[in-house]
């Protein structure tokens, strides 16, 4: 129940040990010496205590200590039952040491117990003890009314300012303990998204790289079986190796872009439209572009390329880099290619990770990726804000 309920324990937290600084914590031991060294120095010097007196007393005050911090334990752990027991024995305790003419310790124990009680129990309990405790005091008391009310007062409002300051402690604990724990969940989202780009970066070399020698070595195994002339193996061969060349120099660039370094747009799609035989247009004013947008078109482009490549083979490709104002856009297009059969296998690769990827760089910047058959082909479209 939020708030200041009437039957709600304080800030459990609040209490604990380690919720205090050091310089508190020392405070606290000085405090509790100081007062214990007073309550003993003022029950045996103000009776006139001589043989089994003195038993009695010394018994009495060690009774009442020990009560007192089964009181401190049972209250800090919440536990209703024992805590209330302790409290009423020890105003039975209190009243023994004032009938045995211990009276300094009768009236620590009285206002120990208030003040305590206010800070550590349910509002209820809390105001029950307080005035079982006071009232004992009062009815005890030799002093004046004046000094009674003053002393009183004086405690409650002690008591209610220990209070205050445990729920602060206690709130400021909760606090930087879901802060703790919301940055453990932002670490561990941030280690996730790495761990989704590199994968991303992963496959497009592998899919650019392997998939293109696969073809080639695959072509170069069916011409063995037919008994192809050896110099067109030996060419298919040729064309394996300097895939496998290319995708060792796709795999710095990767490295390269995992460090956030990266060659200019416009370069790398020169490169890659003339390693692919496609056609590359650019319109607009070219700018330098953020890393992430970068990334996102050189991607796109290079796995839009590959699905040409894979599925498409024989069929003319174009790719277009358009400047918009606050957006870039990549196209690229390949129309329907010279044998049949190829647009169904297109329609079929829409549902690999190659185009899940790209679809997760786009929306990852808040941009779009459209990719389906167009005009017999296939047309992959990219925009991203940049």
């Amino acid at each position: 129940m939020p708030g200041w309920s009437w039957t709600r324990w304080p800030s459990r937290e609040g209490l604990e040990r380690d919720a205090e600084s050091p310089a508190r914590r020392t405070l606290t031991v000085l405090g509790r010496t100081v007062l214990f060294v007073t309550l003993v120095w003022g029950t045996y010097s103000r009776g006139t205590y001589a043989g089994w007196g003195v038993v009695a007393v010394s018994a009495g005050l060690v009774a009442v200590v020990a009560q007192w911090f089964a009181f401190l334990k049972v209250s800090r752990e919440q536990r209703a039952r024992p805590t209330f027991v302790l409290a009423a024995t020890l105003i039975g305790s209190a009243w023994l040491g004032e009938w045995g003419h211990a009276y300094v310790l009768a009236d620590f124990t009285w206002a120990g117990l208030a003040v305590t009680a206010l800070v550590r129990l349910p509002i209820v309990a809390a105001l029950v003890t307080a005035v079982a405790a006071f009232g004992s005091y009062t009815a005890a008391s030799w002093e004046s009314w004046l000094a009674v009310c003053a002393t009183i007062g004086g405690l409650g409002v002690l008591g209610y300012l220990l209070r205050l300051d445990t729920e602060a402690r206690g709130t400021a604990r909760r606090l930087l303990t879901q802060e703790r724990a919301a940055r453990a969940a932002e670490a561990e989202s941030v280690a996730l998204a790495e761990r989704a780009r590199i994968a991303r970066e992963i496959h497009d070399v592998l899919a650019h790289s392997l998939s293109a020698q696969l073809v080639h070595l695959e072509a170069a195994r069916l011409m063995l079986d037919a008994g192809t002339d050896r110099e067109q193996i030996r060419e298919r061969v040729v064309a394996a190796r300097r895939m496998a060349q290319d995708g060792l120099a796709e795999t710095r660039q990767a490295l390269s872009a995992l460090r956030g370094e990266f060659t200019p747009v416009g370069e790398f799609l020169v490169e890659l439209t003339g390693r692919e035989r496609a056609g590359l247009s650019v319109t607009g004013t070219p700018r330098p572009l953020a890393a992430e947008a970068g990334l996102a078109v050189r991607r796109t482009a290079q796995e839009a390329l590959t699905n040409v490549r894979k599925h498409a083979t024989g069929a003319r490709c174009t790719v277009e880099l358009r400047y918009l104002p606050e957006e870039v856009e990549l196209e690229v297009h390949n129309t329907r290619p010279a044998r049949g059969g190829a647009a169904g296998e297109l329609a079929a690769s829409g549902s690999g990770y190659g185009l899940l990827g790209m679809r997760e760089r786009a929306e990852l910047l808040s941009g779009t990726l459209l990719a389906g058959p167009d005009e017999g082909g296939w047309r992959v479209l990219l925009r991203v804000p940049a």
